[in-house]
């Protein structure tokens, strides 16, 4: 892992960091940490440092955790137990006894599910976040239909993998999700107004599944592959079919009151402007998202028949002057709208996921000089592109399934009711 984590109970010892303003205690929901607790984070923690460092030994996880030896050898035999991790090789070395090395399991997976508007894109990955295969599902209208093929789907790709042991299904949403029920809550893209798409799944494929919003699948991608390791708070922004941002602040992501935190191409920036796909006008993302950038294009080359944005990405890298033209436009809608980010969060990151990735270098230029024009004071955050372009949304749903997995995987595998289980799958507020 790029920055040290100490683990509950460690015995390293580190400078106490000031924390400004002040903690606020709670005292109407406050409850003292348990053992429990304790071990839970302990748990993660190292399942982590195996993630990063694997092949690793018990003695080296004592050292990089600051565990004691005596809970590594508990947590580590729990991971074994519940097919987590496996063993392999054992080392020797110049003193002591021999090291057993540990490393993630490579016959436990995923399904994650990149849900878009017009197609879902289903995917297998696994516990290191490898992708190991996708197919992707056309969708429409009627959530009933795109449930069917989407059981087909995920029916053919569990005979594929048959010998691997699925864990669950992670579902990146064009939308927001109520953190309390699970269900779509507002997708104007995707017209599903409160279908219960996990209710629906759970029951035919007797797994967990999970929700969440896309720009915060990308953030979680993010988290996951340790590119936020020493970033206290950052925005990361999805440009697609709309513009959505997640916010990364605290050491977590933030939800808000009924999971509505990050819609901010739905905050009006000219009231004069177009109708968007929330009832309003001049939204954000009737500016900024890429299907925008599409329909400029039709209007500006009438004679040209374009399917998608992949394909005016692809004519803009060859010089195509009207689809260069709609992107730069698209950059400098972009870069304005950062302000409203700059203003409010003052993240020292921003990050931008989408397809328009591809095109960074064309891009970027633009989308700084208005980050930067338009700042109240000082400098502007950094501002880069996130992770892959095309795997961000799968990864993340992984990650999202991943987080919200442990409670779950031990309550339903040992038998054993866990305290907080339904506190801990659900999003934090």
């Amino acid at each position: 892992m790029k920055k040290q984590v100490v683990a509950q109970g460690s015995s390293l010892s580190s400078p106490i960091e000031r924390i400004r303003g002040v903690r606020r205690i709670d005292r109407t929901t406050a409850s003292l940490a348990t053992s429990d607790l304790a071990r839970e984070i302990n748990r993660d923690i190292v399942l982590e440092f195996i993630r990063f460092n694997q092949p690793v030994s018990r003695v080296n996880l004592a050292r990089l955790s600051g565990l004691q030896p005596s809970t590594i050898s508990a947590i580590v035999d729990s991971l074994l137990q519940e097919g987590w991790v496996k063993e392999g090789e054992i080392v020797r070395g110049s003193r002591g006894r021999p090291s057993t090395m540990v490393s993630i399991s490579d016959d436990v997976a995923i399904f994650a599910i990149d849900l878009r508007p017009d197609r879902a894109i289903v995917a297998v990955i696994d516990l290191t976040g490898r992708l190991l295969a996708q197919e992707t599902v056309p969708v429409g209208a009627r959530p009933e239909t795109a449930v069917k093929r989407l059981l087909l789907c995920i029916g053919r790709l569990r005979e594929r993998f048959a010998a691997m042991r699925f864990e669950g299904v992670g579902i990146s949403v064009p939308g927001r999700v109520d953190p309390a029920t699970q269900r779509i809550l507002m997708a104007p893209n995707l017209k599903w107004h409160n279908y219960d798409l996990k209710g629906a799944l759970e029951e035919k494929l007797k797994l967990q599944v999970e929700l969440d919003n896309d720009a915060n699948a990308c953030l979680a991608s993010e988290l996951w592959h340790g590119s936020l390791d020493g970033i206290g708070s950052a925005v990361l922004v999805a440009v697609g079919e709309g513009v959505g941002a997640s916010i990364f602040s605290g050491g977590q992501l933030v939800y808000g009151f009924n999971g509505l935190a990050g819609e901010i191409g739905h905050v009006p920036i000219d009231p004069e402007g177009p109708r968007c796909g929330c009832g309003q006008r001049g939204c954000w993302e009737v500016f900024a998202s890429s299907r925008t950038a599409l329909e400029r294009y039709r209007k500006m080359a009438p004679e040209e028949e374009i399917a998608d944005i992949e394909e005016l990405l692809t004519r803009a890298r060859e010089g195509d002057k009207a689809a260069v033209k709609v992107l730069a436009d698209q950059a400098t809608a972009l870069g304005r709208g950062l302000r409203l980010i700059t203003a409010v969060l003052a993240p020292e990151l921003i990050l931008i996921a989408g397809e328009l990735t591809s095109v960074w270098p064309m891009i970027e230029g633009r989308v700084r000089k208005e980050l930067a024009a338009r700042m109240l004071a000082g400098k502007p955050p950094r501002l880069t592109p996130a992770g892959d372009a095309r795997s961000a949304r799968l990864s993340g749903a992984a990650a999202i399934l991943l987080h919200r997995h442990t409670y779950f995987h031990r309550s339903t595998h040992d038998g054993k009711a866990l305290p907080a289980r339904e506190a801990s799958m659900a999003p934090r507020q």
